[in-house]
């Protein structure tokens, strides 16, 4: 195949190439990217965007990070890919020791699969298998918050929110899950009437409930929704006294973003399943695990199946291993928290201006998050262009202009962001 301009590839992209939510029969516009470093993105002709959103929040390091390079190529020298089944191999083995020395104590045991939806997709089965094994067959149903987000395949689906979401046209063809009611907005809200109702959802759907699933904290793709911790402790003491497992889904709260390393934190609780994914490889690979204490890896080999049905064709693929590996300790071995105190500090002061728009109904931030929330959707293309004329990748969403900056972002770059979010939200 010869080589291709810039204008034929986007033309073979425009006609074959399906984008994330977008049509195949009338797609957007979109943008050739040739190189990335550091917080920039280089476009085809040279121009070069700061990349705001860690490429969908994964890509906490940013770009060409020397030690992540690194990290891969040695890997590359020793072999790229061994399947799990019946062999194991040293980047696994020292990521899940990794990962169950950093999350809470009693998550002993690492699944790895390939993306967040499918770290999910495991949840759930774990949950279900977990209540079979107790002897629980009827309790396969799961409860979860609305206004979640928790993945794209069926069973992640079906714990999305189910009306205002983006997978309300599938709803009848999934399993119908118990929601109770998006908790109150602000770290800080009063959640009396919220609990009272989700107390009393769980009691009355407690036999056929096998567990509790929510973004803790922070509802990231259903609206960048921050919550008051409280509700979290909540749900525990709810999934203690009906024999129910809860799920937290930290694949975009995880590793930092909302200031604590895990969300979780924010309450002082522990989950009994905790999904990661995004910022775990920090962007190199697609890569996800989730963690369960002993109790429920009992639960689920006393089950009829005694092992757990699900096995990814790249499950724990060394090179994603390795890299995460390097990831997650060029975060743990830095002053992380004080990067996502700059940051938070950065955006809170950049965005405030952004209040006074018309339209603009709300400016919060929590940690490395900031949002500019509008009265009406958002133009996706207008809003787009408007931040790249001003140096800036953004990619709005529903009725929000946010940002999740890369962790290493310096200080005037975050002032850029701000300015560009700002006139974004003004278009």
């Amino acid at each position: 195949m010869p080589d291709l301009t810039e204008s034929q590839l986007l033309a073979f992209d425009r006609d074959h190439l399906w984008h994330p939510y977008a049509s195949m029969t009338a797609p957007g516009p979109t943008r050739l990217v040739t190189h990335a470093h550091g917080v920039r993105l280089r476009l085809g002709g040279g121009a070069e965007l700061v990349d705001a959103m860690s490429s969908w929040w994964c890509a906490i390091h940013g770009y060409r990070h020397p030690v992540l390079d690194e990290a891969v190529g040695r890997q590359l020298g020793r072999m790229s890919h061994v399947m799990f089944g019946g062999l194991t191999h040293e980047p696994a083995i020292t990521l899940g020791h990794l990962l169950v020395d950093l999350t809470p104590d009693h998550l002993q045991h690492v699944f790895f699969a390939d993306s967040g939806s499918v770290a999910v997709e495991v949840a759930l089965k774990m949950a279900i298998q977990y209540q079979r094994g107790r002897g629980h067959p009827g309790k396969r149903r799961v409860m979860a918050l609305s206004g979640g987000y928790h993945g794209d395949t069926l069973g992640a689906m079906s714990v999305c929110d189910p009306g205002g979401g983006m997978h309300a046209m599938f709803a009848e063809a999934l399993p119908q899950q118990v929601f109770t009611s998006r908790p109150p907005a602000g770290l800080q809200s009063d959640t009396t009437a919220w609990e009272a109702e989700t107390r009393e959802l769980a009691t009355r759907h407690a036999a056929e409930l096998a567990a509790v699933i929510c973004e803790p904290v922070l509802q990231g793709a259903g609206g960048m929704h921050v919550y008051n911790p409280r509700c979290l402790r909540v749900l525990r003491d709810i999934c203690d006294e009906h024999g129910l497992v809860l799920v937290f889904d930290e694949i975009a709260t995880g590793f930092g973003r909302t200031g604590t390393l895990f969300a979780a934190e924010h309450a002082g609780i522990a989950p009994d399943i905790m999904c990661l994914g995004k910022a775990l490889t920090g962007g190199y690979l697609t890569l996800s695990a989730a963690l369960c204490s002993t109790e429920i890896a009992a639960g689920l080999g006393a089950s009829e199946s005694r092992v757990l049905m699900h096995g990814p064709t790249f499950m724990a693929n060394p090179l994603a291993c390795a890299v995460a590996v390097a990831s997650v300790k060029l975060l743990v071995e830095r002053d992380w928290s004080a990067d996502i105190r700059r940051i938070e500090t950065a955006l809170t002061y950049g965005l405030a201006a952004a209040g006074a728009l018309p339209g603009v109904v709300d400016v919060r931030t929590l940690g490395a998050v900031g949002v500019i929330q509008l009265d009406r959707p958002v133009d996706v293309a207008c809003a787009t262009d408007a931040a790249a004329a001003r140096g800036v990748w953004i990619r709005p969403f529903r009725d929000l202009v946010y940002a999740m900056p890369p962790y290493i972002t310096g200080d005037d770059d975050l002032a850029t962001i701000c300015n560009a979010m700002t006139a974004a939200a003004a278009v």
